[in-house]
């Protein structure tokens, strides 16, 4: 966990949490599209929530949200997790998501995703996650994930700043 310890997030919170706040939506446009909220981040975690929307369900006959839009919350958070964890900004990209489902999502209810960045490689980011409505104790799923890392080379950095 030094690594993290040492992650761009805990060098300046403030700024990295409205950074992500503003930004966020920006770099995944389908966050926006599907209702997705920043909830809060910290040293390699982060909370997002989902809140029910009808347009959501996966199930007319039931109102239940559809697994997919559990996928990409939980996704998204997860990828939020990591770049909490960074000690600079770089590309990431999805390697591996394995998600359980525990039980179908309780109708008109918010989906929140708490997850965490437990370990950074050079190369590789690990991560766990738990999709719930009232209690993390309660998961309607949970999930490991591994992130690529893509650090900028020294020359896009060079040419960022001038």
């Amino acid at each position: 966990m030094a690594q993290i310890a040492d992650s761009m997030f805990s060098k300046n919170p403030e700024q990295v949490t409205r950074a992500l706040r503003e930004r966020f939506f920006d770099m995944i446009p389908h966050n926006r599209e599907i209702g997705v909220e920043f909830v809060s981040a910290d040293v390699g975690e982060a909370t997002l929530k989902l809140p029910y929307s009808a347009r959501l369900i996966g199930n007319p006959d039931t109102s239940v949200v559809h697994g997919g839009v559990i996928t990409s919350l939980i996704d998204s958070g997860s990828g939020l997790a990591v770049f909490c964890a960074l000690p600079d900004v770089e590309r990431i990209a999805t390697l591996d998501l394995r998600i359980d489902y525990m039980r179908p999502a309780a109708p008109d209810r918010d989906l929140y995703a708490h997850c965490q960045c437990y370990r950074l490689t050079r190369q590789v980011a690990f991560v766990r996650a738990v999709a719930y409505q009232h209690s993390v104790d309660q998961p309607v799923a949970t999930s490991v994930s591994t992130f690529m890392r893509s650090p900028r080379r020294r020359d896009e950095k060079k040419q960022e700043q001038s």
